[in-house]
């Protein structure tokens, strides 16, 4: 290798007077219509630098002469759209939630936008479709079971406070003890008696000693025969639906340590239509209930 430049003989092109194995390298200029397309992209990358938010500053960056921005741009499209939807927004938000219904227009367009706001912002814990995940204990919303009601107003108030979070004094709180405190023999026949009030399999004999336990430590909440407490939010035991699981197991580790979900309130980052349209719209998903009226019947 040498650093003396010489002419190629065969090219008549001068080399850079790097040499390997024999090999010379040639310094053979670019194309002109290279150099001149270079040349152009740094001078369009300096206009642009100009024209357009570039230079990353302190705070933010530089916004550039047009003020052009796609976050504004697709700002000015939501207040646009916003805008357009003023008026069944305002009545979305004024509407007694047990009458939504009957008015058609404004309950399409409740249940559509409640569709983004859950895709958004639920879909993470209860699923694109709102099966849940039963192993996380994130309930299924397709279902008719409750914790907490299923009226239009219920899911609304849930959705608004949440539940058993630190943030919001109305939240919706219960709390089960551990009977961790209890011998494995009480505690097994318990869960053979909490199979038994939905059918699943289970020992009959042990069943019958659990009933003694289940009536002394467990019916406060899940009432004498099991069918739950949605003033307490106490789950339903008698009907087929486990929030974490029906198997032996997972009932007995429930009861040993009960593992219990939080929800944040979403009132103060949705607003109040929002909250509305995402009711509407879980509601809809098919476990939704009519509203109750003060004899019992469901309200037209």
């Amino acid at each position: 290798m040498t650093d003396k430049r010489k002419i190629d003989p065969a090219t008549g092109t001068e080399t850079t007077g790097h040499s390997w194995d024999g090999i010379e390298e040639l310094n053979t200029p670019l194309p002109r219509w290279w150099l001149w397309t270079f040349y152009a992209t740094v001078v369009w990358g300096v206009i642009y630098t100009i024209l357009y938010p570039a230079w990353p500053m302190v705070s933010g960056a530089t916004a550039g002469l047009l003020g052009y921005s796609t976050r504004g741009e697709v700002a000015a499209e939501i207040a646009r759209v916003d805008l357009s939807n003023a008026d069944l927004t305002e009545s979305l938000v004024n509407v007694d939630l047990g009458v939504l219904k009957d008015n058609e227009e404004l309950h399409r367009f409740a249940t559509q936008a409640g569709r983004s706001v859950f895709a958004a912002n639920c879909s993470q814990c209860h699923g694109a479709g709102a099966g849940g995940v039963v192993a996380s204990g994130y309930p299924n919303l397709l279902d008719d079971d409750w914790l907490w009601g299923g009226t239009m107003e219920d899911i609304a108030y849930t959705v608004r406070h949440g539940i058993r979070n630190e943030d919001d004094p109305d939240a919706r709180f219960s709390e089960m003890p551990p009977f961790d405190w209890m011998e494995e023999a009480e505690l097994d026949a318990t869960v053979h008696f909490v199979r038994s009030l939905s059918g699943l399999e289970h020992d009959a004999g042990a069943a019958q000693a659990g009933a003694e336990v289940y009536a002394d430590n467990c019916s406060a909440c899940h009432g004498e025969r099991g069918l739950g407490d949605r003033e307490m939010g106490a789950p339903n035991l008698a009907d087929a639906i486990w929030l974490r699981g029906g198997s032996h197991e997972a009932i007995l580790r429930q009861l040993k340590a009960p593992r219990m979900g939080v929800m944040p309130p979403w009132q103060a980052r949705l607003g109040e239509a929002e909250v509305r349209a995402v009711t509407a719209y879980v509601h809809g998903l098919g476990g939704g209930e009519a509203a109750v009226d003060a004899e019992g019947a469901a309200a037209d």
